[in-house]
């Protein structure tokens, strides 16, 4: 196991409070008073947190994840359903933690991950909080990589690359190597919520991690710019928020995913990377990646389906490491599963909208899905 490699190359890096353009790129037009106040309380928390020692913020988190587990009981069945699915596969198979098998046939094991889970949500909210604070040494001592030599060839394709990941863990950790590491412009999308100045923190705050946030609008053009240019698109694959996904076995169970990174790595012929990093008990952070092979023959369903059963198995993987760090457990994952009246689906504005958001190549038009649609 060895740290994550220091050199940036010749890449500029933008401070946290200039997003170079890309608050403008996702959102216009200004919002109304009551927004505004809330967007500056954020700002100002937000300059509070990147102050503050970590630890105690992250014991705060830990309290107020015990605290949102007694508040919400219907986000808590969600996630106890679809944790119960993933802990008794892994159970089944042999893989997974000894406490995620325990918890297969133990409620009281099973309740323990639960908490764990809202626990670690909340540290997300912390370090999404703090992602202006992260620094070269930060990262390079924090973050151990047990694959240095994919993580050199993803760095080194002089091609346009594709990295795709989940819900799991510090994803702030993932974008900020991303956007430091590889060559620019390394590109995200970032979902609308229909507050402008909510949007425009959202863009200041994540303009730290190096990545050009640019609106599901702009997102066709603008990832496969990034890719011809030797760049980086950036996509989240592990849960379909649009409705739109193909369905594929997930823990032994068919599940919908989002067929928007398939299709552009089709298309594009570029390199696929699936990315992930998990926190480990003694504050560090591990991080690996796999490189996904993309079909290159048959038609382009086919290759789409092909692509989407790896990009299952890797899931399985990664969440398998630690599944109370899958924060998509607090979301419908599997139709059979999903709460009838979607109020588990409900988060507060923001909570999905990252850097690596999924978004159909094509972008969204006339009668279109902002989201992944189904395999042509």
């Amino acid at each position: 196991m060895t740290h994550v490699p220091g050199e940036q190359g010749d890449r500029e890096t933008r401070p946290a409070g200039d997003p170079a353009g890309t608050e403008s790129s996702v959102m216009g037009g200004r919002g109304t008073r009551v927004q505004r106040l809330r967007a500056r309380a954020l700002t100002a928390t937000t300059a509070v947190a990147c102050r503050l020692p970590e630890g105690p913020l992250l014991a705060a988190a830990d309290s107020i994840g015990e605290l949102w587990y007694r508040a919400t009981p219907d986000r808590a069945a969600m996630a106890r359903a679809n944790l119960a699915r993933v802990c008794a596969w892994l159970a089944a198979e042999g893989r997974g933690t000894a406490r995620a098998r325990r918890a297969a046939s133990d409620p009281r094991a099973l309740e323990s991950l639960v908490r764990a889970a809202y626990r670690h949500l909340a540290r997300y909210y912390v370090e999404s909080l703090r992602a202006g604070a992260l620094t070269e040494a930060y990262v390079t001592q924090r973050l151990d990589v047990i694959t240095p030599a994919t993580v050199a060839a993803s760095f080194a394709e002089p091609r346009g690359v594709i990295y795709i990941g989940g819900h799991l863990g510090p994803v702030e950790i993932l974008a900020w190597v991303g956007g430091h590491r590889r060559k620019p412009p390394v590109v995200g999308v970032m979902e609308t919520v229909d507050d402008p100045e909510l949007q425009a923190w959202i863009a200041r705050t994540r303009a730290g991690t190096g990545i050009d946030l640019v609106g599901l609008h702009q997102a066709r053009r603008r990832l496969r710019e990034a890719i011809d240019e030797g760049g980086a698109a950036l996509l989240v694959v592990d849960r379909d928020i649009s409705g739109g996904g193909t369905p594929v076995p997930l823990f032994g169970h068919p599940a919908p995913l989002p067929t928007g990174a398939a299709i552009l790595a089709a298309e594009t012929g570029a390199r696929v990377f699936w990315e992930a990093v998990v926190r480990a008990p003694d504050g560090r952070y591990r991080g690996w990646m796999r490189e996904v092979p993309v079909p290159a023959e048959g038609r382009l369903r086919a290759r789409v389906l092909a692509f989407l059963d790896q990009t299952a198995r890797l899931i399985e993987e990664s969440v398998a490491q630690s599944p109370e760090q899958w924060w998509a457990v607090f979301h419908p994952i599997w139709p059979d599963l999903a709460p009838a009246a979607g109020a588990a689906d409900d988060e507060p504005p923001g909570a999905d909208v990252r850097p690596d958001a999924d978004v159909r190549p094509d972008g969204p038009g006339p009668g279109a899905s902002a989201g992944p649609g189904g395999a042509p």
